[in-house]
């Protein structure tokens, strides 16, 4: 439901959370090799976290990713729409431009409840949970923990 692009934004940002210390700094390959995911793509999608001001960065031989402990609180719909805009939660299923109550696709109005309950999940969660979940073990962000 969520594009690759939104669901590896959310594990490098849950990972980040759950790893980096106070002031520390994670690299991308750090990142990268927790996640599973491809270096070029990752790191568009953190320069991207960055400019929105969800994570931090820094360059050079210290440099890495953080979170700000005020960006701790940020939910998971603003790292989606960060990264795809808002389109998740309001277009069409099918990508039909036209789509509306009064011109709807056919899948519109079973479509509408999905959107509102996606939305309402992500906003009431936050980075700094899934981070905690990841930390005691309740939930994984890579296939390699999952099969433990």
């Amino acid at each position: 439901m969520l594009s690759k692009s939104s669901e590896y934004a959310i594990r490098a940002v849950v990972y980040i959370m759950a790893h980096a210390g106070a002031g520390d700094r994670i690299s991308i390959e750090s990142v990268c090799k927790a996640i599973g995911t491809p270096r070029h793509f990752t790191a568009k999608l953190l320069q991207t976290l960055s400019r929105k001001g969800i994570i931090s960065s820094a360059k050079g031989p210290n440099g890495g990713f953080n979170i700000d402990p005020d960006a701790q609180e940020i939910s998971l719909e603003s790292v989606v729409e960060a990264i795809d805009g808002g389109d998740i939660f309001s277009g069409c299923i099918l990508g039909l431009s036209d789509c509306s109550e009064d011109h709807p696709c056919p899948l519109h109005h079973q479509y509408k409840g999905i959107r509102v309950q996606l939305k309402n999940m992500l906003a009431c969660q936050s980075i700094r949970q899934l981070a905690e979940r990841t930390e005691t073990g309740a939930g994984f962000v890579n296939n390699k923990d999952a099969q433990r």
